[in-house]
This record gives C-alpha cells, structure tokens and sequence, in this order.
C-alpha cells in the first residue's frame, strides 16, 4: 500500500514524513525541495508486539506502509505543480495542514487557516480530475462518430452526467455517493479527488493534545479522517528510547504518539485489516483488505498456499495471550478449523494447511 503526502509549502510535510519512516530528508524554513521521497514506516501494533513478546521470535514483522513526501503544492499551479505521475499510482493521500505560528516561517497566504488551506488542495485536486474528465469526454464524442462500445456509452454517461458537474461543483469526487458499478469505472481513471484522504493537522507544540479541531474551521467530510500532530515534536519523540518516550509522553498528556494514529489511520482508511503469524521463527502481520475470504488471505503468504489450500487453523490474538499456547487454544476448542470462505478477522492468528 503507498500513500502520498501532500501539502502547501511550509506545512512540514517532509519533517512528517521523516518521523513516519526515520529518514533524515532536507528541511529548509526558506526553501522548498522539489524532489519526491519515498519510504517505508512500520505500522504500530500492540497486539503483535505482545505476541512477539510471547513467541520470542528470530524475526518480527510489523504491517508496513510505503509513504511519498510529493514537493509542495502552490496555489493555483494546477497540474504544474502536482506530480501527477506519482500521485496517481498512490492508494489514499495525506494532507499535511499548517496550523502553527512561526515568525521565522510565513505562510504564503500571508495567515494561518486551516480550513483556508484544506480547500485549497481540494481545488486543486479537482482541477487536475477536470482537466483528465474533459480530455477523456473529448476522446469518447470523437468516437462516437464511428460507433461506441456499450462500455464506453456507459463510461459516457457516468463521466458526463455524474463525475463532470460533480467537478465543475468543485466537488471532491471521494464525497460524493456512487454504486459499486460506478466506483469500478472510475478506479481505472485515478482521480485524485476521489482517493480516500487522512488530514494531518500539524500544530504548534502548545496546541498537541487539546481539542482544538472546532476552532479551525475544518469539517467532517465522508472518506477523510482527521488527526492531530505537531510533526516538531514528534519528531523529536521518535529519537528517544522508551524510558525517556513514556516521561515525555505523560509531560504532554498524551498515552502514544500522535503518529502512531497517523499510521493506524493511514492503514485502516483503506479498509485493511491484519492477521498475524506466529512461531518461535517469526512473528508476523499480514495485510488484507477488510472481507479477505481464507484462500485468499493464504494467498499473502505465497501463490501456492493459495492454490494447495486445504484448511486454516485459527484462533483469536487476545485468545492466544490469554491461555500463553496454541496447545491450550486447542484444548478449550478456542482454536478452531475454517475452511476456505471463512471470512477472516482483524487480529486472527492463523496457521494454513496446505498441499501442492
């Protein structure tokens, strides 16, 4: 799964991204770099972590997800300043928003306003689905002199009377209702308005952990969650062992770092889930979509536990640390025999019978 991080210039962005994936990327108060980075961070997850602590594996493995720090977008640059390329291959988009004083560091609307900068970046993500829309209705009524295919009148009709006014509405297509047909044909297209998005409202390190989301003018709005970070701050976290993260966390009031949600948001805003593996060799998360059917899930693991599928042992994690065995999991029937469209569970702990 990769997930972009956008923003307008001097919203630390990169100082973000940074922190999520322990790189060490240029920040400039007085520059902005155009290069795109990108990186992979680990998915915090204490139900793992415990499990590990249980199994005392070789090797463990956490969820991942790969992150791209886009350079920052200027108002009204349209698709000039977007790297639409990359953009467009991303899953879901994060939206870094400036809601911090700095007197060294001035916004180039000339004021701090979230809510100002959010629609900004909508717009500009809806002028940049408009242009692709009206190329591509000018493609298909060039066609249509020589005959279209029913897809394409579908296509047509959904890009035209749906998707098009939506967009001239300014209109983020991610808010707007479409059945399962719909969403199928648009997924092809990339819309950047359309991909699911997490706003990460960066504030100043006074403002972390005080509700301060109803005084900045920002909205709910369907397919986009919200979290709060002051990335300074988190950052400087990150570089502290547990010992001194634990004090310095408690002197903040906070019970984890603001970026652990930003990467449990990033991870479950596209309906993913995790079932884990587990053993003296490794403890392991492995990621699926939410609804991931038994064989297919076997499937993350390796083709041909897929194709030699026979039965999956599974038991649920909270299950397992409780009785501290499998072998007791077995004895109180807690692990169980599903069978191929078994319907898996966030936080199972599964062991696939296969043959091939």
């Amino acid at each position: 799964m990769q997930v972009g991080i956008l923003g307008l210039p001097k919203s630390g962005k990169t100082t973000l991204f940074n922190t999520l994936t322990a790189q060490e990327e240029a920040t400039d108060k007085f520059g902005a770099s155009k290069k795109t980075h990108v990186a992979v961070a680990k998915v915090p997850d204490d139900r793992l972590a415990r499990l590990r602590d249980l199994f005392k594996p070789k090797r463990y493995v956490p969820a991942t997800v790969e992150y791209v720090d886009i350079p920052g977008i200027e108002k009204g640059g349209g698709s000039e300043s977007l790297d639409l390329g990359q953009l467009r291959t991303v899953d879901a988009l994060v939206h870094v928003v400036r809601a911090f004083e700095d007197d060294e560091l001035l916004h180039a609307e000339g004021s701090v306003d979230p809510g100002r900068d959010i629609a900004t970046i909508d717009l500009e993500l809806v002028f940049a689905d408009h242009a692709l829309v009206e190329r591509r209705l000018d493609r298909l009524t060039r066609q249509a002199k020589a005959g279209l295919s029913s897809e394409e009148t579908r296509e047509r009709e959904l890009l035209s009377e749906v998707i098009l006014p939506a967009l001239e509405n300014e209109q983020p297509l991610r808010t707007i209702e479409l059945d399962a047909d719909a969403e199928k044909r648009l997924r092809g297209f990339q819309l950047l308005s359309a991909k699911p998005m997490l706003v990460v409202v960066n504030v100043g390190d006074g403002d972390l952990g005080t509700p301060v989301l109803e005084n900045l003018g920002i909205e709910e709005q369907n397919n986009r969650e919200t979290v709060v970070v002051s990335a300074p701050i988190e950052h400087e976290i990150a570089q502290l062992d547990d010992a001194e993260q634990r004090e310095f966390l408690d002197d903040l009031g906070l019970e984890t770092p603001s970026l652990d949600r930003v990467l449990r948001a990033s991870y479950e805003l596209l309906g993913l889930i995790a079932f884990f593996t587990v053993g003296e060799d490794e403890v392991r998360a492995w990621t699926i979509k939410n609804g991931t059917i038994a064989r297919d899930a076997a499937g993350a693991i390796h083709s041909d536990i897929k194709r030699g599928f026979i039965r999956a042992e599974v038991v649920a994690w909270d299950d397992l640390l409780r009785l501290g065995t499998l072998a007791k999991c077995r004895e109180e029937a807690l692990l169980r025999l599903e069978g191929k469209e078994y319907v898996m569970k966030d936080g199972d702990v599964t062991n696939f019978r296969f043959n091939v």
